[in-house]
C-alpha cells in the first residue's frame, strides 16, 4: 500500500516561501541598488567639479598677465645743444719772476701762495754795486762839465784873437771841436747816470704782473744772475682765467658762423664727473689750425672766476651752447630701446603697450627730443625686456625723486 504522506497533492514547508517574504527581499535589494546608483553619481559630479575646477585654475594661470612697468608722461619743451669738450684751465697770463741784475739776494717780501698785485715789492737785490757805479758816473759827469766850461771859455778866447787875425783858423776850429767833445762826453755821462739809476731800481724786484705768487725758487743769501733760467717765483694770474679744450673739427663751422655774427657763445665748465657745475665763461677764440693727428680744434674760454673755482692746471669738462631747440617732444633717454629695425619706444595706451619707432635727434641731461610720440603719452621708462606689442600693462610711477636729470 502506498503512504498517504508521499501523494502528489502534498507541498512540503522546504520547497515554497511564503509570498511576503519573497516582497521584502525584492525591496531590500531595490533600495541596494538605488544607494549604489547614487553613490556612484555623487562620486562623478564631485569628479566632474574637480575636474572643472582645475581646468578653471589652469585658465587663470595661463591667461596673460599684466606686466608691471614704469610709464611717464612725454612733455614738450626746449632742448640745449651743447658742444662738448675736455679742457684744461690755464692762467690768463703767466709770468716769471727774473732778476735783471747780478747780485746777492737780500731780502723776500712775500709768502709762498699769495696774491700780489702789479707794483708789489717782491725781493731785493744788493744794491751797494749799483749804487758805487752810480756815483762814478756822477763824478764823471762833473769832470766833463768843468772841461767843458774850460773849452767854451778858450773858445771865447780864440774867437776874440782870430777875430783880430793873431791866430791860425786852425786853432779856431780845433778848439771848436773840443767842445764839441766835451758836449758828447757829457751826454755819454748822462746816458751812464741814467743806466746806473735803472740798474739800482732793478735791485727792487716788484710784481710785473697781478696773481698768484707761488713757491720760491731761491733762498735769501743766495747769488742769484740775470742769465738764470728758473727764476725767482712764478706769478699766475688767476682773475680772469681761460679754458683750453678740444671739439671735433665737423663742428668747427657752426661755431665759427656764430662767432663771425658776433654771437658771444656761453661756455660751463663741469667737474671730471660732469655733474656739478663750476664756473660759466665766454668763448673767447678759436685756435688758426686743426690738429691733424686728432682731428681737433682748440678753441679758448674766458672765466672771470670771481671765486677762485679754477686754478691752472685743472681740467674740467667744458660745454659749449651752440643753439636751443624750441618746442621738442621730450622723453627721459630711459624710455628708449634698439632693436634691430632701429630705436624705438613702448607707449602705454589704456594699459596694452605698443612699439613704436621714434628717432632720437637730440639727448641732453638724462631727456631725448623724439619724433612720433605726441606730448602727453605715457612712455614705459622701465620694464620693457619684458614688453611685446599688445602686452598688458600695470602702469606705475618711475622709482627715485625728480625724474630726468635737467641740464643746469
Amino acid at each position: 500500500m502506498a503512504n498517504p504522506a508521499h501523494t502528489g497533492d502534498e507541498i512540503t514547508p522546504m520547497e515554497t516561501a511564503p509570498p511576503k517574504k519573497r516582497r521584502s527581499l525584492a525591496w531590500l535589494w531595490l533600495l541596494v541598488l538605488a544607494g549604489a546608483g547614487y553613490g556612484g553619481y555623487r562620486i562623478y559630479q564631485n569628479l566632474q567639479q574637480t575636474k572643472q575646477k582645475a581646468a578653471a585654475t589652469q585658465a587663470r594661470a595661463m591667461a596673460p598677465r599684466a606686466v608691471p612697468a614704469a610709464a611717464v608722461p612725454s612733455r614738450s619743451g626746449d632742448m640745449p645743444v651743447y658742444l662738448r669738450g675736455l679742457g684744461t684751465v690755464t692762467a690768463f697770463n703767466t709770468v716769471v719772476v727774473k732778476s735783471r741784475v747780478d747780485g746777492q739776494l737780500m731780502a723776500v717780501h712775500y709768502t709762498e701762495g699769495q696774491f700780489v698785485k702789479a707794483g708789489d715789492l717782491l725781493a731785493e737785490i744788493d744794491p751797494r754795486p749799483y749804487q758805487v757805479q752810480l756815483e762814478q758816473a756822477k763824478g764823471q759827469l762833473a769832470r766833463d762839465q768843468a772841461q767843458l766850461n774850460d773849452a767854451k771859455v778858450n773858445l771865447s778866447r780864440y774867437q776874440a784873437l782870430w777875430d783880430e787875425k793873431v791866430i791860425a783858423k786852425q786853432q779856431l776850429d780845433t778848439q771848436t771841436a773840443m767842445v764839441g767833445q766835451f758836449d758828447g762826453a757829457i751826454e755819454s755821462d748822462k746816458a751812464t747816470i741814467g743806466n746806473a739809476q735803472l740798474q739800482l731800481t732793478y735791485a727792487k724786484i716788484t710784481a710785473p704782473i697781478t696773481g698768484r705768487i707761488g713757491l720760491r725758487q731761491v733762498d735769501v743769501g743766495n747769488i742769484v744772475h740775470a742769465s738764470d733760467q728758473n727764476g725767482l717765483a712764478t706769478i699766475a694770474q688767476m682773475q680772469p682765467i681761460t679754458v683750453l679744450f678740444t671739439i671735433p673739427a665737423d663742428n668747427l663751422q657752426p661755431v665759427l658762423k656764430k662767432l663771425r655774427a658776433g654771437v658771444k657763445l656761453p661756455v660751463y665748465a663741469y667737474d671730471r664727473d660732469d655733474v656739478n657745475k663750476i664756473a660759466t665763461g665766454t668763448l673767447l677764440t678759436v685756435d688758426n689750425t686743426i690738429d691733424p693727428t686728432t682731428g681737433t680744434s682748440r678753441l679758448k674760454v674766458e672765466f672771470a672766476n670771481s671765486d677762485f673755482s679754477l686754478f691752472p692746471n685743472q681740467f674740467v669738462n667744458c660745454r659749449l651752447l651752440l643753439d636751443v631747440k624750441r618746442g621738442l617732444t621730450l622723453i627721459p633717454s630711459s624710455a628708449i630701446q634698439r632693436g634691430p629695425q632701429g630705436t624705438f619706444v613702448f607707449v602705454a595706451d589704456n594699459g596694452v603697450a605698443h612699439m613704436r619707432p621714434v628717432n632720437a635727434s637730440i639727448t641732453e641731461g638724462g631727456e631725448a627730443a623724439v619724433d612720433s610720440v605726441k606730448p602727453g603719452e605715457l612712455v614705459i621708462t622701465d620694464g620693457q625686456d619684458k614688453l611685446q606689442e599688445n602686452a598688458k600693462v600695470d602702469v606705475r610711477a618711475p622709482s627715485g625723486r625728480g625724474g630726468p636729470r635737467r641740464p643746469k
